[in-house]
């Protein structure tokens, strides 16, 4: 690998970047991984944490191009997208960073270089991934990410495609599969599940998943025309109007109860219609924070809850972090064999501030449908 022949090679230039006199060793590697630091990447960042009505809430900005190490891979970013996290940590607050914060935490891209302990990726893979929230984001022309919470994006997909899909794929099939404990081989087939908030990013893949790999019957709620229309052309079999008292919607539908209920949308506007909905013993997984719910409601039904946070392994280095990268293998496969279609349902172009605060914005205002994605530097 290039980064461990350049460790032999003992790193003896710094400085200054190769050029056409410079006489390279016998066993030099024929793309330089080589980091210098005065080597500069243009990406997107943050020193206040502004309205995103401001030209400063996101700027264009030039900072040190990274040196891959361990288990880090180095990757040309080629596209990203945008989701509510990334809204949420650039909401106003008075703090100052003295080095720009960046944001992104969903990319596409080709691996350049790679430490010495990589084991599962080379020079030229083309991967896809969320990355860590402790650690720069992917709004970057290249990017560090351990190789574990690293999966090869799907050989269907453009790059733009498949930068739809790792963080609400991760979210997804931990919560269906590992939160809520649902067979992902298909047995507990015709069992049902309530998706609350279905078209959004996490609702697209959780609906796909849900049905086709799982083989639930999915409800999904969505309240406006064009979102129902996505959530049934996914994969549910029944849409209600989260806008609406959820239970009266769900009473509409004439079934008892559901065995599983995956919350994505206000968990404590909904959590009384969730117990009243859950069957007894079933299980409730949330993504949405929640300070105010009673979960001795669920006791009478020995109901279980559980949250998903997909930064979990990442975060807290967890002796399994590499099942995200597990995961989305197994993802890319099901979307090469047709079974799953990416969420992209919109695309600017190119990867700039001033389009990443129009992402933003189109985020804020809470009706986005599927994933917004950002593609190519200019």
């Amino acid at each position: 690998m290039e980064s461990k022949a350049l460790a032999l090679a003992g790193r003896r230039t710094k400085a200054k970047a190769l050029d056409s006199n410079y006489e390279k060793p016998a066993f030099f590697p024929d793309k330089s991984t080589l980091i210098f630091e005065d080597i500069k990447m243009k990406a997107v960042g943050l020193y206040k944490y502004l309205p995103i009505e401001d030209k400063n809430s996101l700027q264009d900005i030039d900072v040190p191009k990274p040196e891959a190490s361990g288990y880090d891979l180095l990757v040309a970013v080629k596209a990203i997208s945008v989701n509510p996290v990334d809204t949420k940590i650039r909401a106003p607050k008075d703090q100052i960073e003295s080095v720009p914060r960046i944001l992104g935490w969903d990319a596409a891209g080709e691996v350049i270089a790679v430490g010495l302990d990589v084991q599962h990726y080379k020079v030229g893979d083309e991967v896809y991934y969320a990355g860590d929230i402790t650690r720069p984001g992917s709004n970057s022309e290249f990017q560090l990410v351990d190789e574990r919470i690293v999966g090869k994006k799907p050989s269907s997909l453009s790059f733009a495609e498949a930068a739809a899909l790792p963080l609400t794929s991760i979210t997804a099939w931990e919560a269906l599969f590992e939160r809520l404990s649902i067979s992902s081989k298909g047995e507990d087939e015709g069992k049902s599940i309530l998706i609350i908030g279905g078209a959004g990013g996490v609702g697209s893949i959780a609906i796909q998943l849900a049905s086709k790999v799982a083989k639930l019957n999915v409800i999904a709620t969505a309240s406006r025309d064009e979102s129902r229309e996505w959530c049934l052309n996914l994969g549910a079999k029944h849409v209600i109007n989260h806008r609406k008292p959820l239970n009266e919607e769900f009473a509409a539908l004439n079934l008892p109860h559901v065995d599983y209920i995956f919350c994505l949308n206000n968990t404590e506007q909904h959590w009384a219609a969730m117990v009243e909905i859950i069957k007894p013993q079933g299980r409730i997984c949330s993504i949405v924070k929640a300070s105010n719910v009673n979960l001795d409601l669920l006791k009478n039904k020995s109901a279980t809850f559980a949250w998903e946070f997909m930064f979990t392994r990442s975060m807290y280095k967890t002796p399994d972090m590499i099942e995200q990268q597990r995961l989305l293998n197994a993802i890319a496969d099901l979307i090469d064999k047709g079974e799953l279609v990416t969420t992209i349902a919109k695309l600017i172009q190119p990867i700039n501030a001033e389009n990443l605060r129009q992402a933003h914005a189109l985020i804020e205002k809470g009706n986005t449908i599927g994933k917004i994605v950002l593609a190519d530097w200019t």
